[in-house]
């Protein structure tokens, strides 16, 4: 099936792209929904923002199209079931499907599903319910290159964990399960991440060149914050190169 596939910038819309790739099917354009101008970062049951200037990175790393439009309603319904469109809710190629990295929030799930039912559209969700660690596993496995944005959980601290990768964070994730119950995958809302390169990526990865950590709750016990990319480009992949976690914060 021809896809359109909803993007965010992080490890679970980007691994939800490769399984559909893997099952045959063909992403013929990237959909993005972002935040206001001059907003960073909007607290939102719907949508990851976090990381937005980054996505045309994306797209043209895919060498895909790319549609955006600015988030410009809220949540008018916070219920789970979702069957009737809501006014001021936030919810050219020829496609047969969506792709969506939905993991267990039904909220998202299903806003999904109803406006790709009255397009007649399937919905593409691999991801859907899997075990978290297994998941996390294989979308290390599988090469993405994703790095913490956004940290809002106990025992993660911005300075010290934001800019980390998939790899580098799993045994404290892991460890941090078994110690206060968070969710390894993040989707609880515990972390949110940023892909900057994966076998979807045709020829070039994504640099960040300088980034800055906003700290929005000092709270001692699980403060909350996440990196504002200023600067960031495409470089041309090596096959022999060694990613490093250096990032310029300022």
């Amino acid at each position: 099936m021809r896809v359109v596939a909803l993007i965010s910038g992080g490890k679970d819309s980007t691994y939800n792209m490769i399984e559909c790739v893997r099952h045959g099917h063909e992403i013929v354009a990237l959909a993005n929904l972002h935040p206001k101008k001059d907003i960073d970062e909007l607290d939102s049951y719907m949508y990851q923002s976090v990381g937005h200037e980054i996505i045309d990175l994306i797209a043209k790393a895919m060498e895909l199209p790319l549609y955006r439009t600015e988030i410009k309603g809220d949540a008018q319904t916070t219920e789970k079931e979702y069957n009737h469109p809501v006014q001021g809710d936030e919810n050219k190629h020829a496609i047969d499907a969506v792709s969506v990295g939905a993991i267990f929030s039904e909220y998202q799930n299903n806003r999904v599903a109803n406006v790709c039912q009255r397009l007649d559209l399937k919905v593409l969700a691999y991801l859907w319910q899997r075990n978290q660690q297994e998941l996390l596993n294989e979308m290390i496995d599988s090469n993405i290159h994703a790095i913490l944005i956004k940290t809002a959980a106990l025992g993660l601290f911005p300075k010290e964990h934001l800019g980390k990768t998939l790899v580098e964070m799993r045994p404290i994730l892991i460890k941090l399960e078994g110690k206060y119950g968070i969710n390894v995958c993040g989707e609880g809302g515990e972390f949110e991440t940023l892909t900057l390169d994966c076998s979807l990526f045709k020829h070039q990865r994504i640099v960040l060149d300088e980034v800055k950590i906003i700290a929005t709750s000092s709270d001692p016990i699980a403060p909350v914050g996440y990196l504002k990319i200023e600067k960031a480009h495409l470089e041309l992949k090596q096959s022999s190169c060694m990613y490093s976690t250096l990032l310029h914060f300022h």
